[in-house]
């Protein structure tokens, strides 16, 4: 299978709750090709669903400073941050995500709460 084949398996699996199954494809991505931002991206919020909040949160965070405006990374971001407690970081980060771009439907629904 190609990165991207491994990729699109392991997301499926992960959107279907497979973690186990979905962990295994994405870090195949991920030894085939080191800098594949999406199967970090995923594993991160694996992390979380698996109860690693504090791996899934650093993950995160670490993935937004090498990839500063992608807005899926950011967004789950700040929602990790709404759900772990950290109000004050959400909204910043939900307040980061519009200033990128305003139309972002979720940002602006979420940034009604803060």
């Amino acid at each position: 299978m190609t990165a991207q084949e491994l990729y699109d398996t392991g997301f499926a699996a992960r959107c279907d709750g497979r973690y186990r199954e979905a962990k295994l494809y994405l870090e195949q991505v991920v030894s085939m090709d080191p800098h594949h931002t999406k199967a970090h991206w995923q594993l991160a919020l694996i992390k979380g669903f698996e109860g690693d909040f504090d791996g899934s949160l650093a993950d995160l965070k670490r993935l937004n400073q090498q990839n500063p405006s992608d807005l899926d990374i950011l967004n789950d971001l700040g929602m990790t941050y709404n759900m772990l407690g950290y109000p004050d970081e959400a909204c910043e980060t939900f307040a980061r995500i519009l200033h990128i771009n305003p139309d972002h439907e979720n940002a602006r629904r979420q940034l009604a709460y803060c």
